[in-house]
C-alpha cells in the first residue's frame, strides 16, 4: 500500500463532531471528485467517482449521517493487470441531490432556479474547523502525496481551476504556499516544501502520516549531516596529504642539495619527523617531537625550510 493510500485511509477514519464541519468535508469531496448532471430544469443527479475504497466509504457515511440518504454504489475493475477498482456513487433523486448540493454550498437557488456556479468555500467556511475539513475532503477526493523517502511532493488535481483557487485561498490563511500549474489538460496545485507539507498534514488531521514523514525527514537530515561531515573530513584529509607530499618533496630536495645534517637541530628534527610520518597532520607531527610543539610551531619550522629550499633553487639557477 502506498504512502498516499495509507494517508487517505487515516483521513477517512476522521469524523468531525460538528455537522457544519461534516458538510464542509463533504463539500470538499464533492468539489474534487463529484459531478452534477442537470437535465432540463427539473432533473438533478450527483455522481462521484474514486479509486480509493476508504474515500467511497467516507462519502457514503457522510451522506447517510447528515441527510439520511442512501447512495447507490457500483464497483468495477478498471485494470485487470493492476487489479485496481473504480467506485462510483450516485444520488439519483432530484430532491435529495438538491438538498445535498445546497447544504454543501455547491449550488445556489435564485428565483426558484438552480445555479451551478458554486459559492466560494474559502469565504463560506470561515470557521477553522470547517476550513480544515474542506481541505481534508478535497484531498480525499483528488489529492496525492509522494512517498517521503523519494521526495516531498503533495498535490491536488482538478479539471476546474476555480476549485484549486478555493483550496489555495484557504491554504494562504495558514501561510502555506500552494502553486497552481496546468498539466495534461488538468490543473494541479502542488506543495514541495517539506515543512509546509508537514503543516498541511497537521491541519487536515493526518497525524500518523505526519509522524512517519517527520521520522524520514530526520533520518534524511542525519544522513546529510553525516555525509557533510565525511566530505569535510575527506577534503581536509586530502589537503593534509597534499601538503605532506609537498613537504616531503621539499625535504628530499634539501637533503639532496646540502644534506639534512646541515640543518639546525630544530629544523632537522621536523624534517626527520615528516619523512617518518608522511600522513600525519601538523598537530600530530608536533606531538612526535621532543619536546612536543603546537601546530603554529610546526608551521613556523616548515616556513623556514621553504625559505631554505627557495634559496637553494635560486642558487642553482644562478650557477646554471
Amino acid at each position: 500500500m502506498s504512502f498516499s493510500t495509507e494517508m487517505k485511509e487515516e483521513l477517512a477514519r476522521i469524523l468531525p463532531e460538528n455537522q457544519c464541519c461534516q458538510l464542509a468535508e463533504l463539500s470538499g469531496i464533492l468539489s474534487a471528485a463529484g459531478s452534477i448532471d442537470l437535465k432540463g430544469r427539473d432533473h438533478l443527479t450527483i455522481h462521484l467517482s474514486t479509486e480509493n475504497p476508504s474515500t467511497a466509504r467516507k462519502i457514503f457515511k457522510l451522506i447517510k449521517l447528515i441527510f439520511s440518504i442512501n447512495t447507490e454504489i457500483q464497483v468495477r475493475q478498471t485494470n485487470r493487470f493492476r487489479k485496481s477498482k473504480q467506485y462510483s456513487l450516485w444520488v439519483k433523486d432530484t430532491e435529495d441531490s438538491k438538498k445535498i448540493l445546497l447544504k454543501t454550498k455547491l449550488i445556489t437557488m435564485k428565483n426558484g432556479s438552480i445555479s451551478l456556479k458554486p459559492s466560494n468555500p474559502s469565504k463560506l467556511f470561515l470557521d477553522q474547523g470547517c476550513q480544515r475539513a474542506f481541505l481534508r475532503g478535497a484531498f480525499l477526493g483528488s489529492g496525492s502525496i509522494s512517498a517521503p523517502e523519494k521526495n516531498y511532493h503533495l498535490e491536488y488535481v482538478s479539471d476546474r481551476s476555480n476549485h484549486l483557487q478555493d483550496i489555495q485561498n484557504i491554504l494562504k490563511v495558514y501561510e502555506i504556499d500552494g502553486r497552481i500549474i496546468e498539466r495534461k489538460g488538468y490543473y494541479v496545485l502542488y506543495i514541495k516544501e517539506g515543512e509546509q507539507i508537514v503543516d498541511l498534514l497537521n491541519i487536515i488531521g493526518a497525524h500518523n502520516a505526519l509522524l512517519e514523514l517527520e521520522n524520514i525527514r530526520i533520518l534524511k537530515q542525519m544522513r546529510n549531516d553525516i555525509n557533510r561531515i565525511v566530505n569535510c573530513e575527506t577534503a581536509n584529509l586530502s589537503k593534509t596529504v597534499q601538503a605532506s607530499m609537498k613537504q616531503v618533496e621539499m625535504i628530499k630536495y634539501i637533503d639532496q642539495r646540502i644534506g639534512i645534517d646541515q640543518l639546525s637541530p630544530v629544523l632537522r628534527s621536523i624534517a626527520v619527523a615528516r619523512l617518518k610520518y608522511p600522513e600525519a597532520s601538523l598537530k600530530e607531527l608536533g606531538e612526535q617531537l621532543n619536546p612536543p610543539i603546537g601546530k603554529s610551531g610546526v608551521n613556523h619550522r616548515f616556513r623556514k625550510l621553504e625559505q631554505i629550499e627557495k634559496k637553494l633553487r635560486n642558487r642553482k639557477k644562478e650557477t646554471g
